[in-house]
């Protein structure tokens, strides 16, 4: 009988589909991706003379945000799509901004998609970098946050 291992979480890559010029191996790297999450909410209804419980009736889902980490990076694609998208947000007389699709593949060790996330519709928040500290000796990170409709799991 075979024995299953679950994988690893630290072979990844993220893909922005639609994204002109993204779809380099540099632009695909990042250390973390964190908000991969989905929530059901609910309302409670609390019935006249029954103290035990409350009723739970599903709502909708709830999606909070994507969080992408990596080594910064100068001259990206990423980086132009981020600044076109903040330019859009702010002047509103050429709008020639638009979300990209992504895809988040968990790799196996022989380097083949193990599992595949489609997150729809996703645009930029925030970008952000590490401190910079002259008695620390690390890697300036930067942090993009993203806003997305909803995702699905292909595999």
């Amino acid at each position: 009988m075979a024995t299953y291992y679950p994988p690893g979480g630290f072979y990844f890559k993220v893909e922005f589909v639609g994204v002109s010029g993204a779809d380099s191996d540099t632009e695909q790297r990042f250390q973390e991706v964190s908000g991969l999450t989905v929530e059901v909410e609910v309302e409670e209804l609390r019935e006249g003379g029954e103290n035990r419980f409350v009723y739970k009736f599903p709502k909708r889902a709830k999606y909070p945000n994507l969080v992408l980490k990596r080594g910064l990076l100068k001259g990206t694609k990423l980086l132009d799509w981020f600044h076109s998208a903040m330019n859009t947000y702010f002047t509103v007389v050429v709008y020639d901004f638009k979300p990209a699709d992504m895809l988040i593949t968990l790799m196996d060790e022989a380097g083949q998609p193990y599992a595949v996330w489609n997150v729809v519709q996703a645009y930029p928040l925030k970008w952000s970098t590490s401190d910079f500290k002259a008695t620390d000796n690390s890697v300036v990170v930067e942090t993009i946050e993203l806003a997305y409709q909803y995702f699905e799991r292909k595999m």
